[in-house]
């Protein structure tokens, strides 16, 4: 008994842990912003980004251009990642407004539905997709990712990705307006 005991603890343990040092909607807003991602991605982004793994090492970098179409009810942003070992990728996202400040989406990979909040000058946004990775193959992850709108049309983005509540790594992307 005392070795599932033992067992349980240490299990507990290391879902508090794994849940530390993550943003909250609720925290303090830092700013008087408003994001509206219908406003920020109708048109033209650039985004610049790299994948770092659990242990702080960077381990794959990114440049992505955005081209965002807003219908009033979707947002359609057709992503193109050019990856720094010269590989690339599309990913087209279909967004839809559930109410003032709720969204859903899908992309091919994504498994169910994306949910996401805006708060104030906050997003997250949360899926599960199998992500292509090197070496031509798919890995099924989970991301908690969120979005906070900055100075001069910049959005900033941290992303925390996990595979059976295992924490893999971040993904840091800075946005960059380019219209609209």
């Amino acid at each position: 008994m005392g070795r599932w005991a033992a067992l349980l603890a240490a299990t507990g343990g290391i879902a508090v842990l794994a849940s530390c040092g993550r943003p909250s909607l609720s925290d303090d807003k830092l700013s008087g912003k408003a994001l509206n991602l219908e406003e920020y991605f109708d048109g033209r982004t650039v985004a610049y980004g790299q994948f770092e793994d659990r242990f702080g090492t960077v381990r794959r970098r990114f440049v992505v251009d955005i081209v965002g179409e807003w219908d009033g009810r979707e947002l359609v942003l057709t992503e193109d990642f050019r990856y720094a070992d010269g590989t690339t990728e599309q990913r087209i996202w279909t967004l839809t407004k559930t109410g003032e400040d709720t969204w859903e989406g899908t992309a091919d990979g994504v498994q169910g539905i994306a949910r996401g909040e805006e708060r104030g000058d906050t997003f997250n946004w949360a899926y599960t997709i199998d992500l292509p990775v090197p070496g031509g193959y798919t890995m099924r992850v989970s991301f908690d990712d969120w979005m906070w709108l900055m100075e001069d049309g910049r959005l900033l983005n941290k992303a925390y990705m996990s595979r059976f509540g295992v924490t893999l790594g971040e993904v840091i992307i800075f946005f960059e307006k380019k219209d609209g």
